[in-house]
């Protein structure tokens, strides 16, 4: 028996090194001339207790909560496993930083847990003809539902004139019933595991 047929055999693929990442901070030096770093860097006084207000955001201890911004969904979604290839979706680049959206934006800080935030995935399919669209959009849907907080919603779709079929894909990612029963599909459940099985978590 023949070999599936792939829709796109040979696709453009970055390196890791060219996807968008967060900086880490660099492990703290330790030499001879670091001994007065403490004094040097020390908070001073007066930004402590009592003399700081509660209301004065400007100093921020860097342990405070972060909200979770569009760099932190890329990271959560950008190494799923593409199904026909063994590369990523980010490598691929079927996700992309730029078109991933986040309303309330995380720059007004951390939403309290009653606040409905909306998180909205565009992504772009390697060939407009991709007929796997469904299953990556399930992919990205399905891992960030796992690690969301529950006051999150999630909201795949393809970009705009990126698959010959875009408003049907969307109408199936947007369509709860249809998601959950493709998730009772035990062959659809064993692919979405394999592609998801690169996602670890920190």
């Amino acid at each position: 028996m023949a070999a599936a047929a792939l829709d796109n055999a040979n696709p453009t693929i970055l390196s890791a090194s060219q996807l968008p990442t967060r900086q880490k901070r660099s492990a703290p030096r330790n030499g001879p001339d670091c001994r007065y770093s403490d004094l040097i860097f020390a908070k001073p006084s007066y930004l402590s207790r009592p003399f700081l207000q509660d209301d004065d955001i400007r100093y921020q201890d860097d342990t405070a909560a972060a909200p979770i911004d569009e760099q932190e969904i890329y990271d959560l979604i950008s190494n799923i496993t593409d199904p026909e290839h063994p590369v990523s979706l980010g490598q691929l680049s079927v996700v992309n930083l730029p078109d991933i959206h986040i309303t309330p934006s995380p720059a007004l800080g951390v939403p309290s847990p009653n606040t409905i935030v909306h998180v909205t995935v565009e992504l772009t399919p390697t060939v407009t003809h991709c007929s796997l669209a469904t299953v990556l959009g399930l992919g990205v849907r399905v891992r960030l539902e796992q690690v969301l907080p529950p006051n999150y919603r999630v909201e795949v779709i393809c970009k705009e004139n990126s698959h010959s079929q875009d408003d049907q894909v969307n109408k199936q990612l947007s369509d709860k019933e249809r998601v959950a029963a493709a998730l009772e599909n035990d062959s659809l459940r064993s692919v979405l595991d394999k592609m998801l099985e690169s996602c670890i978590e920190n």
